[in-house]
C-alpha cells in the first residue's frame, strides 16, 4: 500500500462509516482510510448504558449543533445533538433500535428510490443483527450488532401495558418483526451489558486488519476533484494539512449536517448559495434542501414518593457501585436504560405507516444523583412523549462560511406545513388518554407539564410550540432517488460526479417510522454491497 493512497476513503466514523470500513475491508486486500473528526470511544460513559445521561447533560462528544430560531416554535433555538467520536451518534444516543415500517420503504421505492423496497432492505437489517430473540424470517441472530429487549425492574412498565390495552391498543412481541403498530418492549443496541455502538460492533474488530487505516481528530476540508471525478480528501490532523488519494471512491459518511457541508465546500450544491461564498459551482444539486427531523413533546405527571426503583438506584453510593459493576463486568442495574416501552400508532386510515411514536419515561426529564444529608431526592415524575413521525415541513442546511470548522446553519422549518401541528395535537390527545387510564392511578399525581389549566386545543397548541424539541433524528439532506429534488441516485452516487457517494442518514428520502439509527445501519450494509457490486437477493416472503 502506497502512503496516502487507498482504494476508498471514508469521511466520518459514525454509524454508517464504521459499517462501511468493516465490510469493505473484509477481503483483506481492499485498502480503506477512515477519517473521524472526533476522538476515541474509550470513555466509561460510552461503554455503560446509563452513562448516556452524563454525556447528554455535559454535552460530551457532541458537535454542538443548534437549529436556528424557528418562527413557528416561538422563536426558540433547539439543540441538535450529534456524536463527534468513533461510532458517531451511536456512541452517545439512547440506543433505541427501531427499523421503521415496511410502508416506509415502499414509499421510498414508489418515489424513486428503486431497489430500496422492504424486500430489498430486509436482508441487510438481518445481516447486522444479533437479536436476543434469535433469527427467524424477520430477524437476524448472528450479526455483530447486539440488540436486546428490556423491561426495567419497575412495576410501572407492566401497568403501562395494561393502560395501553384498556385504551384499545395492541400488545406486540416484537415491533421490529412482522408488524409494528402497537405496544411492545423496547429494544436497545446493547451486548453483554455494554453499549453496542457502530464502533464496538463493526469498527474495532476491523481495526486489526492491516488494510484499514483509521485517523481520529481528522477534520475534512474538502473533496479533491479532477473535473467531476472525486480523487481524494484534503484534511487537517493536528497542525498539519494533509491530502489522501482514493483510487476507487470517496465516500461521505459524515452525517446529515457534515456531509452536505463538505459537498458544498467542494463546489457541489445549490449554485446560487455557493456563489454567495465565492465557491465556483462544479455540480448544481439541491444539497441540504430536504432537512427533516422528528418533533415531540413530553407529557409529565408527578410520581408518588415510594414507587420508583430508578430514583432509589440514583442514590450516589448505589449508582457508583452499579456503574462500576456495569463497566467491569457488564452486569447490574446500570446496564438497563430507564425506559422499557416502544409504541407506534396510526390514526389515519390513508397512511400505510404509523403517524405517531410514543416514548416513555419512568423519571423526570433531568434526574440527578442524591444522598441523604448532602443532596435531597429529586421530585419524581413519569411521562409519555408523542413523536410526529412523518412531518411535511422541510428545513435546510446552509453554509456559514468557507471555513470547514464553522458549523453549518440549520434552518428548521418546523410546523411550516399546517398539517404537522394537527397530527401532533392528535398524538398528544392519544398519549394523554393512555396516561390517564386507571391502571396508572397509583403512580399518577398532578400533571406538571403541561399544567392542569392547559385544556383547549388552542392552549395545547401554544404549549406544543413552547415545549416541542426534536427526538434527534435528522435526515434527508442528500436524498437518493430519480427526481429533480434528489442529490444521489439509488446506488448512493452523487449525481453529476464520478467516484463519489454519500452513505449516511442524509441519503434517506424522508423519515422512517421511529428512531433512525437502525435504518442507517441498513443503508450502510446495503451501500457496502452497492460499492462492491454484489447485492443480496430480495426476500420475497417479506
Amino acid at each position: 500500500m502506497r502512503k496516502n493512497r487507498f482504494d476508498y476513503i471514508i469521511v466520518g466514523a459514525g454509524s454508517a462509516g464504521c459499517v462501511l470500513a468493516n465490510r469493505l475491508t473484509e477481503d483483506g486486500t481492499t485498502t480503506v482510510l477512515l477519517l473521524e473528526a472526533g476522538g476515541p470511544d474509550n470513555h466509561p460513559y460510552i461503554k455503560v448504558p446509563l452513562g448516556m445521561g452524563k454525556m447528554h447533560s455535559r454535552k460530551m462528544f457532541d458537535w454542538g449543533y443548534r437549529y436556528e430560531a424557528a418562527p413557528d416554535l416561538g422563536g426558540r433555538e433547539i439543540e441538535a445533538m450529534r456524536g463527534k467520536v468513533l461510532g458517531g451518534s451511536s456512541s452517545i444516543n439512547v440506543m433505541a433500535y427501531v427499523r421503521g415500517n415496511r410502508g416506509d420503504y415502499a414509499r421510498w421505492e414508489r418515489n424513486g428510490a428503486t431497489g430500496w423496497g422492504y424486500a430489498d432492505v430486509l436482508p441487510y437489517f438481518k445481516r447486522s443483527e444479533r437479536f436476543d430473540g434469535g433469527a427467524d424470517t424477520w430477524r437476524g441472530g448472528e450479526g455483530p450488532l447486539g440488540i436486546v429487549r428490556i423491561f426495567p425492574k419497575d412495576p410501572l412498565w407492566e401497568d403501562w401495558e395494561a393502560a395501553a390495552i384498556s385504551a384499545g391498543h395492541k400488545i406486540l412481541s416484537d415491533h421490529n418483526g412482522e408488524e409494528q403498530l402497537g405496544f411492545s418492549r423496547a429494544q436497545y443496541t446493547i451486548r453483554n451489558g455494554r453499549r453496542s455502538s457502530a464502533a464496538s460492533a463493526f469498527l474495532h474488530p476491523a481495526m486489526k486488519r492491516p488494510n484499514l487505516t483509521v485517523k481520529t481528530s481528522a477534520q475534512a476540508h474538502r473533496i479533491l476533484m479532477d473535473g467531476t471525478r472525486a480523487v481524494g480528501i484534503r484534511y487537517e490532523c493536528g497542525d498539519e494539512i494533509l491530502s489522501a488519494h482514493a483510487d476507487r471512491e470517496v465516500i461521505l459518511s459524515g452525517g446529515v449536517f457534515n456531509s452536505p457541508q463538505l459537498l458544498m465546500l467542494s463546489g457541489i450544491g445549490p449554485a446560487d448559495h455557493l456563489k454567495e461564498f465565492g465557491i465556483s459551482p462544479l455540480v448544481d444539486l439541491p444539497v441540504g434542501q430536504n432537512l427533516q427531523d422528528h418533533l415531540a413533546v413530553w407529557i409529565l405527571w408527578s410520581r408518588p414518593q415510594n414507587t420508583s426503583p430508578f430514583r432509589d438506584l440514583l442514590r450516589a453510593d448505589r449508582m457508583s457501585a452499579a456503574f462500576a459493576l456495569a463497566y467491569l463486568f457488564g452486569a447490574g442495574p446500570a446496564t438497563v436504560p430507564p425506559s422499557g416501552m416502544a409504541a407506534f400508532g396510526n390514526y389515519n386510515e390513508h397512511l400505510s405507516a404509523p403517524e405517531i411514536q410514543f416514548l416513555f419515561r419512568a423519571a423526570p426529564k433531568h434526574p440527578e444523583m442524591w444522598f441523604p444529608g448532602i443532596k435531597r431526592k429529586y421530585d419524581d415524575a413519569f411521562g409519555i412523549r408523542p413523536v410526529l413521525l412523518h412531518p411535511e415541513s422541510r428545513g435546510k442546511v446552509l453554509l456559514r462560511s468557507t471555513n470547514p470548522r464553522d458549523r453549518v446553519r440549520l434552518i428548521p422549518g418546523f410546523f411550516s406545513a399546517p398539517g404537522d401541528m394537527a397530527t401532533l395535537l392528535k398524538g398528544y390527545k392519544v398519549a394523554h388518554e393512555i396516561g390517564m387510564q386507571p391502571a396508572l392511578d397509583k403512580y399518577r399525581g398532578t400533571r406538571i407539564d403541561p399544567l392542569p389549566d392547559v385544556k383547549s386545543d388552542r392552549d395545547i397548541e401554544a404549549w406544543i410550540r413552547k415545549k416541542a424539541i426534536t427526538a434527534h433524528h435528522p435526515c434527508g439532506t442528500c436524498p437518493m432517488g430519480t427526481g429533480p429534488n434528489t442529490v444521489l441516485d439509488p446506488d448512493l452516487k452523487v449525481k453529476g460526479t464520478e467516484g463519489l457517494r454519500v452513505v449516511d442518514a442524509s441519503a434517506m428520502p424522508d423519515l422512517t417510522s421511529g428512531n433512525i439509527n437502525a435504518p442507517v445501519y441498513m443503508i450502510a450494509e446495503k451501500g457496502a454491497d452497492h460499492i462492491r457490486g454484489a447485492l443480496l437477493p430480495p426476500m420475497p416472503e417479506a
